[in-house]
């Protein structure tokens, strides 16, 4: 018997898109984005086969400096102007162990399509919450290079190495609603 998928939701009050990156190499910077929609789809309660999709609106970005952000709204970074957008479609779930899954999708921005590998951890379902909704929640976590998508702006120091790291980490809270 083929089981339909289901449809879920990004609860944008209980979810959280964060990055961060090296800062003068002696520590992190973290930032998100406050306005994003996605869904996932799913025939299997653990999840297993998800099929996720998600658009982040670059002009939301939040890493509590003003002048940072608009910084990273530049053509340095984002290029927000022309580019306004950051997308992911995943194309594949793997299993690693019971509740850990590894994501494949492409991450597209500043016009250049890739495709990353995500680490999602999945923190089960709540058949009903207070208000009677059925939610989801996971932790998904990841790596990539910023270089890859031609974001290479840096300025380098007196002192030696570079003011901005290459390697983005990416963090995100996901708490979904079923449709």
């Amino acid at each position: 018997m083929i089981q339909e998928a289901v449809k879920w939701t990004f609860e944008p009050s209980h979810c959280k898109i964060g990055f961060s990156t090296t800062h003068f190499g002696i520590s992190e910077t973290e930032g998100f984005f406050r306005k994003f929609d996605g869904t996932i789809r799913a025939e299997t309660e653990d999840f297993s086969d998800a099929q996720a999709e998600l658009l982040i609106d670059v002009n939301s970005i939040d890493t509590q400096d003003e002048d940072r952000d608009k910084h990273l709204k530049s053509a340095d970074f984002f290029n927000a102007e022309q580019f306004s957008n950051i997308y992911f479609k995943s194309t594949k779930m793997e299993v690693v162990k019971a509740n850990q899954y590894k994501m494949y999708g492409d991450l597209s921005m500043v016009g250049i399509t890739k495709q990353i590998a995500l680490n999602v951890d999945f923190g089960g379902i709540v058949e009903k919450d207070p208000f009677g909704n059925t939610k989801a929640g996971f932790l998904i976590t990841g790596k990539i290079n910023r270089k890859d998508w031609g974001i290479v702006w840096n300025k380098s120091l007196d002192f030696g190495g570079v003011a901005v790291g290459e390697i983005v980490k990416i963090k995100c809270q996901i708490e979904l609603l079923r449709s």
